[in-house]
């Protein structure tokens, strides 16, 4: 008998790779809704581009440092790494909530973002989950970014009004710390390192079908920020207040678990990928064609909200899946490391291109510059090769 089915064992190392990833993001994204506010009162903070650069210092250190991590994790092991990395994002949370000026809030910030664990955490589940169920585990680990991001804007203000901001970065700490033990306690140990000659940083960077999903993360991760620069005033614009936002982001990330993980499934089971992941940019181009046309009223802009999750939760399990497929085995930490570079990068793209676009152009030129950039990739898509489809194990 032969089973595509996860096994309990596999569903518990999804559920707990998944978790060690959703509690450090959750520990970067609980200070976005209410940092401006803090700062402006804090020692410094009366600088609008000290109090972005706090905001956004994490991300440059961890595109800096992603490839190093991954292939680090290729070297000498996948546990070690997190470790590491889960230990340096600690120690920048206590620094943070120790500061007495905003400068050493960016300090710490920056060592948050130095342990950048995401491409240790995708590479030890391509290590241990066969690659015909690959996709799902990616899906858990990859959609605890949009469900923590849901979640940090529900939590975020209550948090800020019971512990302050000083508070926030001591739980950070807690749930990073928390993070190691359910890695080494629950996770399994990942299968003896392969040690063969090294593959050279070039020949991942110009694979030409790794290089198309390292350009579809940068264009999905850039549109992701820049939608972000206008959606939050398009609700209140279309009558609900900033506290009440939630209210619109919780119900489309759930909304879109429940679409996007049939999705995915019949990807798998049904060697349907290319089609599945092809319709997932085309759902991209539509929403940003959506929000272009869209009136400004929560009920219009939740919908295309949704189906902006539908499509980012499916890309975002499935490309580091096919990374994982598609590399070297001696060089999957280095590849995925590269990938996530390129994601950190897209996020400061878009918040940044997104936001000079909507100065000069208006906000209409940033969703019809999200189009264009759907476009493009669609047309990378159409010409990638796409790994063959693994039979299920026999059991």
């Amino acid at each position: 008998m032969k089973t595509n089915n996860l096994t309990p064992e596999e569903r518990r190392i999804g559920m707990s790779l998944a978790a060690i990833f959703g509690l450090r993001m959750l520990g970067l994204f609980l200070i976005l809704p209410v940092f401006a506010i803090f700062a402006s009162n804090f020692p410094g903070g009366d600088d609008v581009t000290m109090i972005g650069i706090a905001i956004g210092a994490y991300g440059l250190t961890q595109a800096c440092l992603q490839i190093i991590y991954g292939a680090a994790s290729d070297r000498w092991g996948r546990k070690p790494v997190i470790v590491f990395g889960l230990i340096l994002f600690i120690v920048g949370s206590v620094i943070a909530a120790l500061a007495d000026h905003l400068n050493w809030i960016i300090v710490g910030r920056v060592i948050q973002g130095a342990g950048a664990i995401s491409a240790a955490v995708t590479a030890l589940a391509s290590d241990l989950i066969p690659p015909e169920k690959r996709t799902r585990v990616m899906a858990m680990i990859g959609s605890s970014i949009g469900l923590v991001f849901a979640l940090s804007l529900v939590m975020a203000p209550i948090l800020y009004s019971w512990v302050g901001m000083a508070g926030i970065f001591w739980l950070t700490a807690a749930m990073a710390l928390g993070a190691i033990v359910l890695l080494l306690k629950v996770v399994p140990p990942a299968p003896p390192i392969q040690h063969a000659a090294p593959v050279p940083l070039a020949e991942v960077l110009f694979h030409p079908q790794l290089a198309r999903l390292n350009f579809g993360v940068f264009a999905l991760h850039l549109t992701q920020t820049a939608l972000w620069v206008l959606i939050p005033s398009a609700l209140v614009v279309g009558g609900l207040e900033v506290s009440e936002h939630w209210k619109i982001y919780l119900p489309a990330v759930l909304l879109s678990f429940v679409i996007m993980v049939p999705a995915i499934i019949r990807a798998e089971k049904h060697g349907q990928m290319k089609s599945i992941f092809t319709s997932a940019v085309v759902l991209l181009l539509v929403v940003s064609m959506g929000f272009y046309q869209a009136d400004a009223t929560p009920l219009s802009l939740g919908l295309w909200l949704t189906l902006f999750f539908v499509a980012f939760n499916i890309l975002e399990a499935t490309q580091p899946s096919l990374i994982s497929r598609i590399a070297p085995p001696q060089a999957k930490g280095k590849a995925l490391g590269l990938y996530n570079t390129l994601q950190a990068i897209g996020l400061f793209a878009g918040g940044s291109l997104g936001g000079w676009i909507a100065k000069n152009y208006g906000g209409d030129a940033v969703f019809l510059f999200c189009a264009l950039l759907a476009i493009g990739w669609l047309g990378l898509v159409f010409n990638m090769n796409f790994p063959a489809q693994s039979k299920p194990a026999p059991v």
